[in-house]
């Protein structure tokens, strides 16, 4: 463990990380950022780091998204500009190099822990799954406003944008026809492939660097399970959706192993 990410072992092929739920921030970052502590937990993932322990093996960033955003390449890590993150002002001043540059050598940190990690699952199983967990906001019009529309903002999102379909498509369809087996409060689960998002700079980064080992299923979760204004979390469908994710994981080892039997 360092100050930045958590790092958990465990002996199986299902990795589970959990990028933005991080909200702490260096004393040099606090001292420049212009943003409260609110408009920044809005943006992060707040309790996403709870579901990744249905894995043996996890990944949770304490570090904010604000600082180290760790699912944007390498030049991209530190958000400069509003247009780079959500129109917000980020900055009171301009960010020195000497901060940028402290952040993008824990970003090369990151990643070089990564392939370690990676690595050693492929050398152990030959294949391997990394459930990249996320959520989204779908109120953007504000606490009062009526939900987005959920044609187009389905309960789970998962990105497979950079999947090689032909090699893991069975995996991604797997995990989402378990999902849509499932209720959550009462009602089937919405999951839907590529509609939000099709999953950020990691799974690409996995999927480069591990083509036939190397699974990524970018998975968002709508926030339902919690007030993305005031952050005030929904315990029971929280957990609901943590079992969700969990019960998914016997099929995707089943696919991992009925092709590895071939």
């Amino acid at each position: 463990m360092n100050d930045d990410w958590e790092l958990h072992h465990g002996d199986s092929p299902l990795i589970a990380t959990a990028l933005h739920a991080g909200h702490d921030l260096t004393p040099a970052f606090a001292a420049v950022i212009s943003l409260s502590d609110a408009e920044r937990l809005r943006e992060e993932d707040p309790y996403t780091d709870a579901w990744t322990d249905i894995a043996p093996t996890r990944i949770v960033v304490r570090r904010s998204r604000f600082e180290l955003d760790l699912n944007r390449p390498r030049s991209e890590a530190v958000y400069q500009t509003p247009e780079q993150a959500w129109g917000l002002k980020l900055w009171r001043s301009d960010l020195t190099d000497a901060l940028v540059e402290s952040s993008q050598r824990r970003h090369d940190e990151f990643y070089a822990m990564l392939e370690r990690v990676l690595r050693a699952a492929e050398d152990r199983f030959g294949r391997f799954v990394v459930y990249d967990l996320h959520s989204y906001n779908h109120r953007r019009g504000g606490p009062d406003t009526p939900a987005e529309d959920p044609e187009a903002n389905p309960e789970i999102n998962l990105g497979t944008g950079t999947l090689d379909r032909d090699r893991w498509g069975h995996v991604a369809d797997r995990f989402m026809a378990d999902l849509r087996r499932l209720e959550v409060g009462g009602a089937s689960l919405d999951v839907r492939e590529n509609v939000r998002f099709k999953g950020g700079y990691m799974s690409r980064w996995i999927h480069d660097r591990f083509p036939t080992s190397g699974c990524a299923l970018a998975i968002e979760v709508k926030k339902t399970f919690m007030d993305e204004h005031t952050g005030l979390l929904d315990v029971p469908r929280h957990a609901a959706m943590r079992e969700a994710l969990s019960a998914t994981v016997p099929g995707i080892l089943s696919e991992l192993a009925v092709r590895d039997a071939r």
